[in-house]
């Protein structure tokens, strides 16, 4: 029984870490320097076919894809987060 126990957790573990999107499968772990700086720098870059830039009140589809990246900008014009999905 002792054996059933302490497997559980390592189960529960693995199927939490596959849930977990991967930053780099769209290069938003490389991105991340942009967060706090104003969408208007967004202009100057090449950017992947498929980007999402985000606005406050847009409509996103809630398909997730990990190699789609995603931008998201507050009310400001701020980026606020830069994530894959």
């Amino acid at each position: 029984m002792r054996g059933l126990v302490l497997a559980w957790p390592l189960a529960l573990g693995a199927c939490v870490a596959a849930e977990v999107p991967a930053a780099s499968a769209c290069g938003a772990a490389g991105m991340q320097s942009l967060v706090g700086q104003d969408a208007s720098v967004l202009v100057a870059m090449t950017l992947a076919v498929g980007t999402r830039i985000i606005e406050p009140g847009m409509a996103v589809t809630e398909d997730y894809s990990e190699t789609r990246l995603n931008i998201n900008v507050d009310a400001d014009g701020k980026i606020t987060r830069v994530w894959c999905g």
